[in-house]
């Protein structure tokens, strides 16, 4: 015998009513599944843990083959007399 619990809190997605659904499991098939008792509405997915995709690499991501190109400097920021600000 399933057990059908309700999830508190739930709105369904379709008729938008609140503690309407209830979920439920079957090992036998790794699935799981969600009904509203006042749509009808049903869904399910599997239990099954899938691999992650692996990250695309980009430049972001990937680790700095060399030191930068460009050359150190040091700016020193004057502030213009002409702009006092009283």
């Amino acid at each position: 015998m399933t057990v059908k619990r309700f999830i508190a809190g739930v709105v369904c997605p379709r008729c938008s009513e609140m503690d309407k659904i209830r979920a439920w499991r079957d090992d036998e098939v790794e699935k799981q599944y969600r009904e509203c008792i006042s749509c009808g509405y049903t869904d399910e997915q599997s239990t099954v843990v899938q691999a992650q995709p692996t990250e695309i690499p980009t430049r972001v991501n990937k680790p700095h083959s060399s030191a930068p190109q460009a050359e150190e400097m040091v700016i020193n920021f004057i502030p213009n007399p002409g702009m006092t600000k009283h």
